[in-house]
């Protein structure tokens, strides 16, 4: 006979023993008491609850990071190159009160289009080489020229320490999450 408790969290089940009269009797479910069984169980439901925080950071980091270099891969891929100018920037401040400078590109599409956007990448020093009124190459997305990239300022690096620190939360996670498993 097998006998499960509704207080078990980890669902283990306790085994039956023989009583003197060849009978079966339930044993006592192990997590009832304080016992090293019951110990780790308590133990194991906040380390789940625990590596809940790290996994979500890195599985977040890691869809930014693919998202980015997909992105920016696609551009490259079947983007189309326009010369354009800096016409202003776009400043922005960090939480802790830092200034971020988004240079504004403004070109035109193959098709006549005027197009004008802010690079979604921030810098807290303009470079000589993206002042207002600097000559610069756009690769835009034909369909979509909101997508595009400054070349020189949008640079991958971003988007790939994003991939590799959340790939590593994200594995390093999962392997801890093993190893408790296994070891239980």
């Amino acid at each position: 006979m097998v006998v499960t408790s509704g207080s078990n969290p980890v669902g283990l089940v306790s085994t039956s023993a023989r009583n003197s009269g060849g009978r079966q009797a339930a044993t006592a479910d192990p997590l009832a008491t304080d016992t090293p069984h019951a110990r780790v169980a308590q133990h194991m439901e906040r380390e789940w609850l625990f590596s809940l925080i790290p996994l979500t950071i890195g599985a977040v980091f890691l869809s930014f990071g693919v998202y980015g270099l997909r992105r920016a891969s696609a551009i490259r891929r079947t983007g189309v190159t326009a010369e354009g100018r800096i016409v202003r920037h776009d400043v922005s401040r960090g939480d802790e009160g830092a200034r971020f400078h988004h240079p504004v590109a403004a070109w035109t599409t193959r098709d006549g289009r005027e197009c004008e956007y802010s690079s979604r990448f921030g810098r807290g020093v303009v470079g000589s080489g993206f002042g207002v009124g600097t000559v610069v190459m756009v690769h835009y997305d034909p369909e979509d020229p909101r997508r595009f990239a400054i070349q020189g300022w949008d640079a991958a690096t971003v988007d790939l320490v994003f991939t590799v620190l959340g790939s590593l939360l994200t594995a390093g996670t999962l392997v801890v999450l093993l190893v408790l498993l296994l070891t239980l």
